[in-house]
Formats: structure tokens, sequence, C-alpha cells
């Protein structure tokens, strides 16, 4: 390597955990704009989504996983779980993530998972912004430190951003040498549909009761670029004809709540006026049906 020449590092990280964790909060906030979307409902994510962070000559890929769940037999579930099976043998770092100090059944097949991978391996305890006394961390500090597992331990709020460059600066030195696999001025891998079809289903989850959201699904069937204005026409499936009355409400209330919403969103993140016109559709057992899944493009 001549004197001119700038080792570089690139690497990725997979951010794993049960549902409602903190991960797509994280993430985002990592990256400093909304890519992976949330909500306080469980199973928000389904899909991996990549968010890309440049420190000086390193790139850090990391990688927002579907929460791991137990319990649910769905096609759907089941391709989630896989999701996040795979991510954690195909990275160089896992971050295991909690939001209290304390491991919960629902952690053992990560932990376990973790034992088994032959990378380093995080700990983030997220959401310490919301304890009022600090000194219950410590207990639970010196259980993880008995596991012999963890490379770092890092108390973290990923809503406020606390020790979030402690953990960037950390990772850092954990990255293989190697180019850029991404361009400089790229945070993510998704494009503009992908995150489209997201956005409305944000606004889904978090408008709608509990059950609504995990019978949804949204497709973007038209994106189109008209000078300084983006059309956009997405269908949202749903399993019942009773959960489509919901979503439509009143008069078409409730749709164009959702669709308000989401295209300010959208506005925000592409930097274009855009038209959203939104239809929903019943489409039965869709989540527990494979080809249905993969026509929908949620197979990863």
């Amino acid at each position: 390597m001549s004197n001119l020449e700038v080792l570089t590092r690139c690497g990725y990280i997979a951010l794993v955990g049960r549902p409602n964790v903190g991960k797509s909060t994280l993430l985002n906030h990592l990256v400093g704009q909304k890519i992976s979307i949330t909500s306080r409902k469980p199973q928000t994510t389904r899909q991996r989504i990549l968010g890309l962070i440049n420190r000086e000559e390193t790139q850090l890929v990391f990688v927002d996983t579907p929460g791991f769940h137990l319990g649910i037999e769905k096609k759907l579930n089941q391709l989630m779980n896989k999701t996040v099976q795979t991510a954690i043998g195909d990275v160089d770092v896992i971050v295991l993530m909690v939001d209290r100090p304390a491991f919960l059944p629902q952690d053992e097949p990560l932990l376990n998972a973790c034992k088994k991978s032959k990378v380093p391996v995080y700990l983030l305890i997220n959401k310490v912004d919301e304890l009022n006394d600090k000194a219950i961390l410590l207990p639970f500090l010196q259980k993880c430190q008995i596991l012999d597992l963890f490379k770092e331990i890092i108390p973290v709020s990923a809503l406020k951003g606390h020790n979030l460059e402690v953990l960037i600066k950390s990772l850092v030195q954990y990255m293989p040498e190697g180019p850029w696999l991404f361009a400089p001025d790229q945070i993510t891998d998704r494009n503009a549909r992908h995150l489209a079809a997201e956005f409305v289903r944000e606004k889904i989850t978090r408008q709608m009761g509990d059950e609504l959201p995990y019978a949804t699904a949204v497709e973007i069937e038209n994106f189109k670029h008209k000078g300084n204005l983006i059309e956009i026409s997405a269908v949202i499936h749903v399993e019942k004809s009773t959960q489509k009355a919901m979503l439509i409400g009143e008069s078409g209330s409730r749709l164009k709540l959702i669709g308000s919403e989401a295209r300010a969103d959208l506005e925000a993140l592409l930097g274009s006026q855009v038209m959203l016109r939104l239809w929903v559709k019943t489409k039965t057992g869709w989540s527990d049906d494979e080809r249905a899944l993969r026509s929908l493009g949620l197979e990863d």
C-alpha cells in the first residue's frame, strides 16, 4: 500500500432483540433521518433495512431486523424470525438490545444464538432515561459480566441519543478492512417505493387498534415523478371486509387521515410535493400464504 492510499473499513452490525425494544428508533437516530418506521405496537418492523453511517475512513452498515417473537405460527411471523436468524449469521458484530435491566424468556433464543456466534456481541440496555433509580442497573450489569458473552455493555437512550456516539466509536474497531460497499451520501439500501409503503403502514399501525395493523400490508402500484410532484398510488390489503370498513372510516375519514400523515413524512424525506392516493382491498389469509407474501414483496 502506497503512502497515498487510505486504509478503509466497512462492516455489518445486526440490531436484534424482542419486539419494541427500540431497534428502529435507534437506527433512525444513528442515521439522523427517519428510514425505519416505529410505533408502540410489537412487530412494526417486518423486513430488514440497512442504515449507513460513515466515520472518517469507516463505513458502518447497521441491519435493523424485526423483533424476534415466540408462539406465533403464521408464515409472515416465521419469515420475520428467519430474517433475524439470517442477520445474526451474516454480520461482523451483533448488537442485542433490551429495554430494561433484565432478560425475559423471549430473549433466550437470541442469547443462545449470540453464544453460538463467532463475532463480537454487544448488549445495549435501552430506555435508561426512563429509569427513576439508575442503581438497579448494577445487579444486571454484574449478571451480564458473569455470562462472559458481551464485548461491551452500553446503557443508551435511543430516543434521546444518549451514548450513541460512544456506541459508534466502539464499533469502529471491529469493522474489517475493505472498500466501502455503499456511496458516501447513501443512508439506506431501500428505495423510495419501499419507504412510501412503510410510511403508510406506520400510520395504520399507530392509528388503528391492536388487531388490524397485523392484518395489513401495503403495496405501491404507481410511483411517478412529474416535475416537482411525485404521484404515488398504494393499495392497502386487509384480510376481512370488516377490517376494510374500519380502515376507511366514516365517509373515508380514517383513510384520509392516514394518507395525510404519510404524505407529510414522504414530502420531508423526498424533498418534493407528493400526491398520495390510497385504496383498500380484501386479500383473505395473505399473512399465512407464502405466495401472497412473495407477491407483496415481504420475502427478504
